[in-house]
């Protein structure tokens, strides 16, 4: 067993959150990684979401330095839920709203989250009760970000009016990250006939859901996200549209282009 801490370096404090990680590690005879990143923000970036993907690119980088198969994280029943609400406030399909799973394969890292369906009010009294020390970090009361505006101003008043709610938004995730399982495997159907890359009309002959969703599939595989919903809705008017064989098909997605090539779609990256 190792720990793994990232290192933000965001704030003032990045230097004594590794230092209590060291002391306790330290104290408790575990051997730590300490692994710094330089989060990178493009104009209209959001600071919150390149911090949690340069983390796990140092979590998975670290494991596989160490050895390790597995990475177990600490999200808890309230992260879920703030997530689940997160994903309503964009706007989120199935896959949003699925949030977080209690494990997820990152190539051979499996990341393991086993308190996903525990309160944080039960880990802090156990960590309490057993004086464990512990850092809070003071970013977290910032409420000029978006999940803390949820988890302060959001959401005491929603669990006064319904005192289940943590617990029935966990419900939702679950729900919905087994319908998107179904909608990712009728996707793999559909691209098995359609082709890699898609023929154009078999995509048209599909019905506008099961376009959609092919669409989605095979752009997270191709460009390595899924596209807006403006993306999407735009891609289907260009398919629509085209009817005759010099129509074009030209679409920005991620960081690269959808194009007719002939009676195929392609991805282009650049």
């Amino acid at each position: 067993m190792c720990a793994i801490h990232v290192n933000h370096g965001l704030q003032a404090l990045a230097g004594e959150f590794e230092a209590h990680c060291r002391r306790v590690c330290g104290a408790w005879g575990i051997p730590l990684a300490v692994q710094g990143v330089a989060v990178r923000c493009l104009p209209g970036d959001s600071v919150e979401e390149q911090a949690r993907l340069s983390r796990y690119a140092a979590l998975d980088a670290s494991a596989r330095a160490l050895g390790a198969q597995v990475v177990w994280l600490a999200q808890h029943a309230d992260d879920q839920a703030e997530t689940v609400l997160l994903a309503l406030s964009r706007g989120s399909g199935v896959a949003g709203l699925a949030a977080m799973g209690d494990r997820s394969q990152h190539a051979d890292i499996v990341f393991g989250r086993p308190w996903l369906g525990v309160r944080q009010s039960l880990l802090r009294a156990y960590v309490s009760e057993q004086g464990l020390a512990f850092i809070d970090d003071p970013t977290n009361a910032d409420t000029r970000f978006t999940r803390n505006r949820l988890r302060h101003d959001l959401m005491p008043v929603m669990t006064r009016a319904f005192p289940s709610m943590v617990e029935a938004l966990g419900r939702t995730a679950r729900h919905c990250a087994e319908a998107n399982q179904l909608l990712q495997a009728l996707a793999q159907q559909d691209l098995l006939t359609a082709g890699q890359p898609p023929k154009l009309a078999q995509v048209q002959s599909l019905p506008a859901a099961r376009q959609a969703n092919l669409l989605r599939q095979w752009l997270v595989e191709e460009a390595g996200r899924a596209p807006s919903t403006a993306q999407l809705d735009e891609l289907r008017k260009q398919i629509a549209a085209a009817t005759t064989r010099g129509h074009r098909i030209h679409l920005r997605v991620g960081s690269g282009w959808v194009q007719r090539q002939g009676n195929v779609l392609m991805f282009m990256q650049g």
